[in-house]
């Protein structure tokens, strides 16, 4: 995200600007108005007296609406401006603005207003890899407005902008006005997009399920009480970029999923979405509900080279764009990750444990079955008892299929990349916690005590194999991978922080992995590096290797707790939460790598995706962790134990089967450490 750069979202819509308002045209970035991955306005431009104007401020006003305020360029601090402009700009499946031109002068001022437009229909991929079109362009003028539209055979796209009163070319609307002293001039655009020809998509609120305002969202999540005011600004951001990302990614589903984030990533992740689904649970469980049932709608029926997938599998990626429409991207859908089936199991596990919705689970059991089916038959390709992952599209699949999927990502310690396939060590991590969980959901709501016995043998042999051939015992740590030739992959990365997460780790060695992640190698003051430093793979501006990723990080502390180790669980919060009070308490994709010391302010990584779903869910996880809230048996168990500096913590209307419950902590706290859960308001939706 560029220091400049403005942005609104709202459902499957999102438009980048500069701090004026403006879309200016450049190659590879994302500036424009953006619907379901192509761009539908790729310059938008103010002029008033064919200059451009000065920005005084910008504000966003909420999510889906920003107000810019500029003034008109004089050339000389002794001479201030006659005219100011305030822009208000909205998006909601498509692009609405109001601009207003006040004449501050004791004179009539004549002046001349335009907006400079274009459009190029650009798929996402194609703004991120400069490529060009190759269907065809076209414009139509019409009373009080214009179309531009791009058809390649049976694909449609169209941008209609009505402005009437303007005097209309194929590039530019132009208003002409005289303003009196001290009048203001009002003029209203509205930019509506189309998927099919002379017909504009029709606006649809993002609610979950087309009834709820933002304030509803809002007052559904427990109430945050803390001494510590910024924690509340974090918590109550993160609130707001979770219902911004909601999107609809099946057009005629009734219910929204988290997108994973803007403006590279609006679309719809398996990966992704599980996180958030997770991370959310206490707060709104209902992003757990829409997750599950969407991805196994979706899952994979049969095998696909180009896509990816097998039977079983849970998609990675969902496009909806001109590429994937066409087959020359594979994501439409896409099923190239090898965490997301485990994953699946995971949420769907730990959703009923929240939420006492054992209706879901059996409703989920066939779906819940060929998940598992894949761990053995598909996931695991050499039969050796790990998943390993290798693309059958060797044109445009990804090269690595787990939550580090840039192409270098998984590479040995002095940067050579590791053979394929490749099995990391946090995958096995999720399929042992997977089938442990799954164990559970058979044994109690399936009544199918056989499945359950199994899955728990197959889940003790991966657990002894594991920490047999993945444990590095001179280094201390395990391998961040089996290569091809099933030779360890020896880098330091944060993928242990998963391994504790998962359970996967033997008591015995969790204070070598605690002592590393809080060390100088991987702690940078602000969070966990995912390669550890002194390395020569480490680089504190590569994506996944030496950045730091605010959910990794969190995932870190809650392994961290899990084993009892809340220290140092809170060392890692208290750092990463520091970082959000420097950054308008807006955790953004991923921080550059360098030591706090060095810097004393995080650092941005350069293309970090703000908002991003699973860093703004990463603050609801440190704040379960910091209470100690654990569904267990149908009863909430809170065991705080808060950081140092902070005095007070509470969660009232904890959302917990179907009613509200208490967290406190600290002097918050009333000596217990098990609370019933006890009824709430009205919830947001199911469940």
């Amino acid at each position: 995200m560029r220091l400049d750069e403005i942005n609104i979202l709202q459902g499957d819509a999102f438009v980048v600007s500069d701090r004026r308002g403006e879309i200016n045209p450049a190659p590879a970035v994302p500036d424009g108005m953006f619907y379901r991955d192509i761009r539908h306005v790729s310059r938008w431009q103010l002029r008033l007296n064919g200059k451009q104007l000065e920005a005084l401020s910008a504000e966003n006003l909420e999510y889906d609406e920003v107000v810019f305020f500029l003034m008109e360029p004089t050339g000389t601090i002794y001479q201030n401006p006659s005219l100011s402009v305030t822009r208000r700009r909205g998006v909601a499946a498509g692009m609405y603005e109001s601009i207003t031109v006040h004449n501050f002068s004791t004179d009539s001022v004549a002046f001349e207003l335009s907006v400079l437009f274009d459009a190029d229909f650009a798929d996402i991929f194609e703004v991120k890899d400069q490529m060009s079109k190759t269907g065809h362009l076209y414009r139509a003028r019409l009373e009080g407005g214009i179309t531009l539209g791009y058809r390649r055979g049976d694909f449609c796209r169209e941008t209609h902008i009505a402005a009437p009163g303007a005097f209309i070319t194929e590039e530019s609307l132009t208003y002409r006005c005289e303003l009196a002293p001290g009048q203001d001039w009002c003029i209203d655009i509205e930019v509506r997009v189309g998927v099919e020809a002379d017909v504009a998509v029709e606006r649809r609120p993002h609610r979950p399920d087309m009834q709820y305002t933002i304030s509803d969202w809002l007052d559904s999540a427990p109430v945050l009480d803390t001494d510590w005011d910024d924690l509340l600004h974090i918590y109550h951001r993160s609130l707001l970029d979770l219902a911004a990302l909601r999107f609809y990614p099946f057009p005629r589903d009734q219910a929204s999923l988290p997108a994973a984030g803007l403006p590279w990533f609006m679309a719809l992740f398996g990966r992704d979405s599980l996180l958030v689904s997770y991370q959310a649970l206490p707060f709104h469980p209902e992003l757990a509900w829409t997750t599950l049932r969407a991805l196994a709608e979706r899952q994979a029926t049969h095998r696909d080279d180009h896509r990816d997938s097998e039977p079983g599998k849970i998609l990675h990626e969902l496009r909806c764009g001109e590429l994937p429409y066409f087959g020359d991207r594979p994501q439409s859908p896409y099923f190239g990750a090898a965490d997301t089936t485990p994953l699946f199991l995971i949420v769907l596990d730990e959703y009923e444990r929240w939420t006492g919705d054992v209706q879901t689970v059996r409703e989920l059991e066939p779906a819940a079955r060929a998940a598992l089916e894949w761990l053995d038959k598909y996931g695991d390709l050499d039969h050796d008892g790990y998943i390993e992952y290798q693309t059958r599209n060797p044109t445009s699949g990804l090269v690595n299929q787990c939550w580090k999927d840039s192409w270098n990502s998984i590479v040995h310690p002095d940067g050579t990349l590791a053979k394929l396939p490749r099995a990391t060590c946090e995958i096995q991590g999720y399929a042992y916690d997977a089938r442990r969980r799954t164990a559970r959901l058979a044994r109690e709501h399936w009544q199918d005590p056989e499945l359950a016995e199994r899955l728990e043998r197959d889940a003790e042999d991966l657990y002894r194999r594991f920490n047999t051939d993945f444990w590095l015992p001179d280094a201390g740590y395990y391998a961040l991978a089996l290569d091809g030739d099933k030779k360890p992959v020896t880098t330091l990365t944060s993928n242990i922080g998963h391994l504790l997460w998962s359970g996967i780790v033997p008591p015995e060695r969790v204070d070598a992995l605690a002592a590393l992640l809080c060390g100088p190698r991987m702690f940078t003051g602000w969070g966990v590096r995912t390669l550890a430093a002194e390395q020569p793979a480490y680089n504190p501006l590569e994506y996944h290797n030496g950045t730091v990723w605010p959910h990794d990080t969190a995932i870190a502390a809650a392994g961290l707790a899990r084993y009892g180790r809340r220290e140092e669980a809170n060392r890692l919060a208290m750092a990463l939460l520091e970082a959000g009070r420097h950054l308008h308490h807006r955790l953004p994709e991923a921080l550059a790598g360098y030591p706090r010391e060095n810097t004393l302010v995080p650092a941005l990584y350069p293309t970090a995706c703000s908002p991003q779903a699973w860093a703004a869910g990463a603050p609801m996880m440190l704040i379960r962790m910091m209470l100690g809230l654990e569904p267990d048996a149908g009863t909430l168990s809170v065991r705080p134990q808060l950081p140092e500096g902070l005095a007070r913590l509470a969660l009232h209307g904890v959302r917990f089967h179907g009613a509200r419950a208490e967290a406190l902590g600290g002097n918050a706290a009333h000596d217990l450490d098990r609370l019933r859960p006890t009824p709430g308001p009205r919830e947001l939706m199911k469940p």
